[in-house]
């Protein structure tokens, strides 16, 4: 596996949830992560709610692909940056062990710079550094 600074990649991974260009999100989906890789959302707790009354006990959310991941990324952008004004920025705290890299990461208030949400980010990296799966716990 290669060298890769595990705070540098926490950084440029939370820069792509906030790039405004859509072909530079892309770009950066590309670089960022493995062609076949998968975003894992643990849902909110009103959709693991609803989820468990129809009988699913652990409900995730999933992404595969440049293409899925790119939808989710702008989808997430569209929703929080464009029209909540929330920025996200990942805590100084990202450690790599092997081919694993741990992160928690903030939602701020652009208008206020108060932090008003987060969670914690476990990425599986490939040979080559790239993301091949990604577990999103928001509120952590």
């Amino acid at each position: 596996m290669i060298e890769i600074d595990p705070q540098d990649l926490a950084d440029r991974y939370m820069a792509q949830w906030t790039e405004p260009d859509a072909a530079e999100r892309r770009a950066a989906v590309e670089r960022l992560w493995a062609a076949d890789g998968t975003h894992v959302l643990q849902p909110p707790v009103e959709i693991r709610e609803s989820a468990a009354g129809l009988g699913f006990r652990h409900p995730t959310l999933e992404a595969q692909g440049h293409d899925a991941i790119e939808i989710r990324v702008a989808s997430s952008y569209e929703r929080f940056v464009a029209k909540q004004g929330i920025t996200f920025r990942a805590r100084p705290d990202a450690m790599r062990l092997q081919g694993l890299v741990r992160f928690g990461w903030e939602a701020v208030s652009a208008e206020s710079g108060e932090v008003v949400g987060g969670g914690s980010e476990i990425l599986v990296l490939d040979d080559e550094g790239r993301i091949r799966t990604d577990y999103m716990f928001p509120g952590t």
